[in-house]
C-alpha cells in the first residue's frame, strides 16, 4: 500500500463521473500535471485521479482549486483506499493517519451521494467517538492544526478512502452538498437553484452590498416565479419576462412587473443590477442572449443556467464558456466568470458573471 497521499479525490453528482473525469483530465493536461483518472465509475458519485510518480497530489489540488471546477462538489488530497477488517476498522485508519505525519482539527465521515452510500451512514456514526478518542491520544486530532480536516470517505463496510482538506480550497458542507430548506410559499422548487447560486458565487459578507432592497432585476423565462421569488424576498423590484402566468402571491407584492414577451429579445429600459435566467433552450442560444446583455452593460451581474446534452457535457460547457470569454474580451468587457454544477441543478450548470465597474 502506498503511504503517500498521491490521489486527488473529487465528489460529484451520481451520473456525472465521466464529465468530471473529462474535465480534470483536460485541465491537468493544460498545466502539465502527470497523472490519470483511475476511477470514474458511472453512478458512483466520485472520481479518483492518481499522480504518475506516486508523489503527493498537493500540487494539482492547489493548481486546480475547487471553485475553478465545474462538476466537482468536493476536492481532497487522498491516500489510496484502505481495505478494513470488520473485527477492527479503527486501527488501520489510525495507523495511516499517524504515518502521514499530519494532524487535523476535525473528522468528517462522508459517503457517496447514492442510495448505497447513504446506507453506510450508521456505520460511520458508530465509529466516530472511538476513532476520535484514539486519534486524540496519538496526536492525530488536536485543537489547532491549521484548519486541516480529515475526511473518511466510506466506499463500503470494509473499505474507506482517507482524504484531507485545507481552508480556502474545499467545500465547507458535508459531502460538498449545500442543503437548503424549500420555502413553503415559493411557487416552484426551482427557487432553490438561485438561492444556492447566491451562496456559491456571492460571499456572504457581500450579500448586503450586492443583494439588497431597492435593486432592479430581470427574470427571463420567469413563470411561475421560482427565481422571481428569491429576488422579491431580497427586496428587489423585478421585471418578470414570460408568456406564461406568474404566481398571484408574487404579483400581489407590488414588486413584480410581468411582461408577456420573449425573453430572448426583450430589452430593459435602463441598466439593471441583476439578470437571472433559467430558460430551457440550447446552451449556445442562451450564451448569445447573455452576451448581448453583458456587452451592452444592461446588467451588473448575471446568473443563468445552461441546459446540457446527455453526452459530452463537459465539452459543451467548455465550448460555451470559451465563447463567452472570447466575446467579452473582444468587446473590451472585463468580467469575472464562474460556472458550477450545483446540488439543486440536474442536467444543467449554473453560470455567474460579474462585470468589472
Amino acid at each position: 500500500m502506498n503511504r503517500v497521499p498521491n490521489e486527488w479525490l473529487l465528489y460529484c453528482r451520481a451520473g456525472f463521473e465521466p464529465d468530471l473525469a473529462a474535465e480534470i483530465t483536460e485541465r491537468a493536461s493544460d498545466i502539465d500535471e502527470l497523472g490519470q483518472v483511475v476511477m470514474a465509475e458511472t453512478n458512483s458519485g466520485f472520481v479518483r485521479w492518481q499522480n504518475h510518480d506516486s508523489l503527493p497530489a498537493n500540487s494539482i489540488h492547489r493548481e486546480l482549486p475547487l471553485k475553478s471546477l465545474v462538476f466537482a462538489r468536493q476536492s481532497l488530497v487522498a491516500f489510496e483506499p484502505l481495505i478494513l477488517s470488520r473485527e477492527d476498522r479503527i486501527s488501520p485508519i489510525v495507523d495511516q493517519v499517524n504515518e502521514s505525519g499530519w494532524n487535523f482539527e476535525a473528522i468528517w465521515h462522508e459517503t457517496p451521494d447514492t442510495n448505497d452510500g447513504k446506507s453506510l451512514g450508521r456505520l460511520a456514526k458508530s465509529l466516530t467517538r472511538p476513532l476520535e478518542s484514539t486519534l486524540k491520544r496519538g496526536g492525530g486530532l488536536r485543537r489547532k492544526a491549521g484548519g486541516r480536516r480529515l475526511h473518511l470517505f466510506w466506499l463500503s463496510g470494509d473499505s474507506v478512502q482517507i482524504g484531507m482538506s485545507f481552508p480556502g480550497n474545499r467545500s465547507e458542507h458535508v459531502g460538498g452538498v449545500l442543503r437548503l430548506r424549500h420555502p413553503h410559499d415559493a411557487p416552484s422548487r426551482s427557487t432553490l437553484k438561485l438561492e444556492e447560486a447566491w451562496h456559491t458565487f456571492v460571499p456572504k459578507d457581500a450579500w448586503d452590498a450586492r443583494l439588497h432592497d431597492g435593486m432592479q432585476a430581470v427574470d427571463l423565462g420567469a413563470a411561475p416565479g421560482g427565481w422571481t421569488y428569491q429576488l422579491v424576498r431580497r427586496g428587489m423590484y423585478v421585471y418578470a419576462i414570460d408568456n406564461g402566468p406568474m404566481a398571484p402571491e408574487l404579483m400581489a407584492t407590488g414588486q413584480v412587473e410581468h411582461l408577456r414577451e420573449d425573453g430572448f429579445v426583450w430589452e430593459p429600459p435602463y441598466r439593471l443590477d441583476w439578470l437571472v435566467c433559467d430558460i430551457v433552450d440550447k446552451p449556445m442560444r442562451v450564451i448569445d442572449m447573455v452576451e448581448r446583455w453583458l456587452v451592452k452593460r444592461w446588467c451588473r451581474e448575471a446568473i443563468f443556467n445552461l441546459k446540457l446534452p446527455m453526452k459530452k457535457r463537459w465539452e459543451e460547457v467548455r465550448r460555451c464558456l470559451t465563447r463567452l470569454e472570447v466575446t467579452l474580451k473582444a468587446q473590451g468587457v472585463t468580467a469575472t466568470i464562474a460556472c458550477r454544477h450545483l446540488y439543486h441543478d440536474r442536467e444543467e450548470v449554473t453560470v455567474h458573471v460579474r462585470l468589472d465597474g
